[in-house]
């Protein structure tokens, strides 16, 4: 026949971790707010009249000694939706190893809401992954990137500088 087996106890360090549960309202918190400092950035760069139709942005960040060359360009626009790539590039010396990806952003204007949508090459984000995955991605890798954006556009308005005017954007 068949014999039963007990179940053995687990040892007191390992711990049972749930099932990742999306925060929806935390998301839509946290793009609601990067459409707002991405909207900030654009405006700030139209002030011209004549760059209203512009399809790249270019700002300047300064920290320390150290200066970026912040690159923000249209790759569609739509009525309801604007697709954006914003990208870095160190000026000067610069480490190699700290690179900053280059990101695809989607501006959806009638929820007011910007989200990541790839980085360098990754595509198709889902809100959740299970952990393990073939791609090793943790399981709110979404909301890091949406979280990722807001402190890279949060670093952009606080130290940057246009260089199309001569203004900052504080």
């Amino acid at each position: 026949m068949f014999t039963l087996r007990a179940a053995k106890a687990q040892p007191p360090y390992v711990t049972y971790k749930e099932r990742y549960k999306v925060d929806l309202p935390l998301q839509l918190a946290e793009c609601e707010t990067n459409y707002a400092r991405l909207t900030k950035l654009l405006t700030n760069n139209q002030r011209d009249k004549s760059a209203q139709q512009q399809d790249e942005f270019r700002f300047m960040v300064a920290r320390g000694e150290q200066h970026w060359l912040h690159s923000l360009r249209i790759i569609e626009r739509s009525p309801y939706t604007t697709t954006l790539e914003l990208s870095r590039a160190a000026m000067g010396t610069s480490s190699t190893w700290l690179a900053m990806p280059k990101l695809t952003l989607r501006m959806y204007h009638d929820a007011k809401l910007a989200e990541v949508l790839a980085w360098e090459g990754h595509k198709r984000l889902r809100p959740r992954y299970e952990y393990p995955n073939q791609s090793m991605y943790q399981s709110d890798e979404k909301y890091q990137l949406n979280r990722f954006l807001g402190e890279w556009l949060s670093v952009c308005l606080e130290h940057g500088h246009s260089l199309d005017a001569t203004f900052c954007f504080e």
